[in-house]
């Protein structure tokens, strides 16, 4: 039996490899982020090490407001709805949490969790309902707080969504901890996302379509009868990213040719999921 492998040291943590890079003590966060890409380089970390990296980074710089899901945007539930009235929100949207509103979006006057509906159909006690008893309390938040902050916040409070309010006190919009999340792990499945990983385009009752970002341009087309260059595009992501001349935010959204395309998810890097619909005058796809 050769001894030798008991007696050689253990590998080395990808760690104790990083330090190995390091010639000297970076002198600022950009000679930190070049260093680390240089450890990629060198296979000490994986790509995916290294986005994440470069994630945490970049949240301690980054605020709310950058990630925050505009105020126009939000599915919101009023205060005097009634059952019947708020499952459509519930279905539609595909959400689990609604801030709840009185006569404006300004005034926020709690959450209201989808779960906590269950118990009124599964007791048959559909009449019985009274927002005031599944109202929780809502988290405000200012639209300048940074997110390693808010992280933090989210982690020790156990809430998973914040009001932003601007310098007025007016609601901005609002923030999820997996908003947060995602800057630094990438895209995280949601409700909004294809359960299917193999179907790229799904179509919902309501006319609108939940379009992953990375459906091929001769999927899109054939799904659609549309006549985009496959040659131009290979995704319809690049497309989207190409008619709005930037790399949109979440909440953003833009007509073009025959259809309304609103961003559902996306980093400062590319776009992940598009909602999209067909504008009034044209005819919808068999799907």
């Amino acid at each position: 039996m050769n001894d030798q492998s008991r007696n050689e040291p253990p590998l080395r943590t990808w760690l104790e490899r990083l330090s190995l890079v390091f010639t000297g003590e970076p002198r600022d966060r950009g000679q930190l982020v070049e260093l680390l890409r240089n450890a990629q380089q060198r296979e000490i970390l994986d790509p995916d090490s290294l986005g994440m990296l470069e994630g945490v980074l970049q949240v301690s710089e980054m605020q709310v407001r950058d990630i925050m899901v505009p105020r126009p945007q939000m599915d919101v539930v009023q205060s005097d709805a009634s059952l019947h009235d708020i499952l459509p929100v519930i279905t539609d949207s595909a959400h689990s949490r609604f801030p709840v509103v009185g006569d404006s979006r300004d005034e926020v006057l709690g959450v209201l969790l989808a779960k906590d509906l269950l118990r009124y159909f599964l007791e048959g006690a559909q009449e019985d309902f009274a927002m005031r008893d599944v109202l929780r309390p809502a988290v405000f938040v200012p639209e300048s707080k940074r997110l390693n902050v808010l992280l933090k916040e989210f982690r020790n409070s156990r809430n998973h969504m914040a009001i932003v309010v601007d310098e007025y006190g007016g609601v901005a919009g609002l923030v999820t901890i997996e908003d947060v999340l995602e800057q630094i792990v990438g895209e995280i499945d949601d409700e909004h996302d294809i359960e299917d990983y193999l179907t790229h385009i799904m179509r919902h009752p309501s006319g609108r379509y939940t379009v992953k970002a990375l459906t091929p341009i001769d999927e899109f087309n054939q799904y659609f009868s549309a006549e985009y260059s496959e040659e131009e595009f290979d995704t319809i992501g690049g497309l989207v990213v190409n008619r709005f001349g930037h790399v949109p935010k979440r909440g953003d959204e833009l007509d073009f040719d025959r259809f309304h395309v609103r961003v559902l998810r996306a980093d400062n890097r590319r776009v992940h999921l598009l909602e999209m619909r067909l504008r009034e005058d044209t005819e919808q796809p068999d799907g």
